[in-house]
């Protein structure tokens, strides 16, 4: 599976942006999904992520009540919607599956939050959050 990830820009604090991120290969939807950023100078962070068939979602406290992610197996796509952006948002958005694939479509592996966890990294996109 090959990911790339778009809908980057820039957007004024308190705004929205909708991320999408794009696969190629039917087995898109056997895999949990996962959103990661990463700002300059920092490590990648877990932000969030949701089970095969979509019925679980996580989310890192720092975004929980303001991003929602979802995803699309017919389109074979997830997507990030982020309301209510801050500065401190502003980072390379990347989307990543998990390596693992598990009988329970609605699994998640207590780990989720962990980068080593995924595999198949798209190219991020850029989330610049300034007035």
């Amino acid at each position: 599976v090959q990911l790339q990830a778009s809908g980057g820009g820039l957007v004024q604090p308190g705004g929205s942006l909708r991320l999408s991120c794009t696969a190629s290969g039917r087995i898109f939807s056997t895999y949990n999904m996962g959103w990661f950023r990463q700002a300059p100078g920092k490590e990648r962070e877990f932000v969030a992520a949701i089970t095969s068939a979509g019925g679980k979602s996580m989310y890192a406290n720092s975004v929980k009540g303001r991003f929602t992610i979802s995803r699309d197996n017919a389109k074979t796509a997830a997507y990030l919607q982020m309301d209510s952006l801050r500065p401190d948002d502003t980072a390379v958005y990347y989307c990543a599956k998990q390596s693992m694939t598990y009988r329970d479509k609605n699994y998640m592996p207590t780990n989720y939050y962990i980068p080593s966890m995924y595999s198949s990294w798209g190219q991020g996109t850029q989330v610049t959050v300034s007035s």
